[in-house]
């Protein structure tokens, strides 16, 4: 009986691995775990899961011609889900390089009627002056002691601003994301929340073997998220921001990085060695740096270069 043994990260990135392999499904494999994973303490002493993944009789007699056939077409789909993407990416940008020389080109020919009418309007003016001097003088003072007067007055109020979502836009960034899915055949639930107070859209992902979408630290689903944005505001008039999350990664993301600054900070409290965080995008440095804030003893500070920037913890000088 064909079985394979895969290490990763996670159960779920090995066991997907074995399948892969073996060019199976989870119902025609016998899944053993052999190995739970360990994260251990700043990257050392880690521990990578393991499993054994056994192929089903009824598997095994599968046609080896059908089983490469669907490979193959698996590996195209992959091909044409990266080709996709490319293409998306690069008429997105074309399509916001000609919006903002459309807009630069309006502004230009805007400015030179403004002072045309501005030019006109004075020529009106002083001749209007030439003829009734007397009465100008009249109305401007009149016309001063009203502002001055209306000065006096209590200010109107200023109104909460109002964020009116585009559904059409919505509507896009929702059939974008159904189109990669089925390219890379996964079924995936979408649940779609609209906050009023910011404007923003959020997209929760649910689904089997989902772990794929979300990637080391959630490379893959930032760059989803970032392609999502530029289609659903090709076309749309009114900015729209898309959030991305996959069976709520990115709160436990924020617990994650929040327990690991609390730990950190009392390391440093404890010996007054500084200590330096592995390398991570603006968002999770910023969460670092928000969970630390209201510390009296400890600082925290950013150091490197992008892709290479990290979080540093020190006790406050």
């Amino acid at each position: 009986m064909a079985f394979v043994e895969k290490t990763a990260k996670t159960v779920e990135e090995a066991v997907a691995a074995a399948l892969q392999e073996l060019n199976i499904t989870k119902e025609e494999a016998v899944i053993e775990v052999l190995q739970e994973a360990k994260k251990g303490f700043l990257g050392f002493f880690g521990q990578d899961a393991k499993v054994r993944v056994t192929v089903k009789e009824a598997a095994v007699e599968a046609p080896a011609e059908a089983v490469e056939e669907e490979k193959g077409e698996l590996n195209k789909a992959m091909e044409n889900l990266g080709e996709s993407l490319a293409a998306v990416a690069a008429a997105a940008t074309a399509e916001v390089e000609k919006k903002v020389a459309d807009i630069k080109e309006k502004v230009e020919q805007d400015t030179q009627e403004a002072k045309e009418a501005v030019v006109q309007k004075v020529s009106e003016a002083k001749e209007e002056i030439g003829k009734k001097a007397a009465k100008v003088k009249e109305d401007a003072v009149d016309g001063a002691i009203d502002a001055l007067n209306s000065l006096k007055g209590e200010k109107p109020a200023k109104e909460a601003r109002k964020y009116v979502v585009n559904d059409e836009a919505v509507n896009t960034a929702k059939e974008f994301l159904q189109k990669v899915f089925n390219a890379i055949k996964i079924e995936v639930v979408m649940e779609k929340f609209i906050n009023k107070n910011d404007g923003t859209v959020t997209f929760k992902l649910h689904g089997d073997d989902m772990g794929i979408l979300i990637g080391k630290h959630g490379q893959t689903l930032d760059s989803l998220q970032y392609l999502t944005n530029l289609v659903a505001n090709k076309n749309s008039s009114e900015r729209v921001r898309v959030i991305i999350d996959v069976e709520d990664y990115r709160d436990r993301r924020i617990e994650t990085l929040t327990r690991l600054a609390h730990r950190l900070a009392d390391k440093v409290k404890r010996n007054g060695e500084r200590v330096a965080l592995e390398p991570m995008n603006p968002h999770e440095r910023k969460i670092i740096h928000m969970a630390l804030q209201s510390d009296r003893k400890v600082t925290t500070l950013s150091e490197g270069d992008e892709p290479c920037r990290h979080v540093v913890i020190e006790l406050k000088k």
